[in-house]
């Protein structure tokens, strides 16, 4: 399917690496030019071709502040902000959780997608096909219990995303939330290894809870993600906004 990207000009936050390398190289392949920011110094100095980066916490306005700058001389523009920028947080009872954990989680996986958005706003204005597309999660629909921090943040992107639909849609810029399920990697291997760990099981049988309520029982790979994100970008998806769509195999609850 022809998308009709080329030539659009896309910043990804946490690009370097994951789903956001992944988004990153998927709009290149279509002919976008793509910035990246990342923590992950290493990383962003592997980036493949046709990936510009910046080192940036987006948790930190005065990196924010940087990253906007870098990425406007080197795209001469934006039309697409993809806020993928996340952690997993901490796992653990409620009084367990440290209270800088949870400040550092709410920190990174919403309030750095508010710093980034507030600076994009005034370059997507400029935009004939802006866009934002806002990284959640299938924990921001249920409740997700050991990972309070993380659910909280991703249920506030969600009310994030609607309200900013109905702000900018006025000035034609469509935001949209992407709602990963249970992503294959490494991240999503740690949190199940922490939670089978707090529960006393093994993490097979950790995993067979986690897939137990999907319809598909199988990871969500990150080029089902990408994919998502890119026909949101594009014109095809230009009626779209103010919707958090979910890939996750049909999940109906967390474990």
């Amino acid at each position: 399917m022809e998308m009709g990207l080329g030539g659009l000009k896309v910043l990804v936050t946490a690009g370097a690496g994951g789903i956001g390398l992944e988004v990153a190289q998927a709009f290149v392949e279509e002919g976008a030019r793509v910035h990246v920011c990342d923590v992950d110094r290493d990383a962003l100095a592997a980036l493949p071709p046709g990936i510009t980066g910046t080192y940036a916490d987006v948790a930190s306005r005065g990196d924010v502040a940087r990253l906007f700058a870098e990425a406007e001389r080197a795209l001469g523009g934006l039309d697409c902000l993809v806020n993928n920028a996340g952690i997993a947080g901490p796992t653990g009872r409620v009084e367990e959780i440290n209270p800088e954990d949870w400040d550092r989680t709410l920190d990174i996986c919403i309030t750095g997608q508010f710093n980034c958005v507030r600076l994009a706003v005034p370059l997507l204005r400029a935009s004939a096909n802006p866009s934002i597309v806002n990284l959640s999660s299938v924990a921001g629909r249920f409740g997700f219990p050991l990972r309070t921090p993380y659910a909280a943040a991703k249920w506030a992107v969600i009310g994030f995303t609607k309200s900013l639909s109905r702000e900018l849609g006025p000035d034609g810029v469509r935001v949209n939330a992407v709602l990963p399920g249970i992503v294959a990697g490494d991240r999503q291997r740690r949190v199940l290894e922490a939670k089978a760990q707090q529960r006393g099981i093994s993490f097979s049988e950790m995993e067979q809870a986690a897939f137990a309520a999907a319809s598909i029982k199988d990871y969500v790979t990150a080029r089902q993600i990408a994919d998502q994100i890119l026909f949101l970008a594009s014109e095809r998806g230009k009626t779209i906004s103010g919707q958090a769509l979910a890939v996750d195999g049909d999940l109906q609850m967390l474990t």
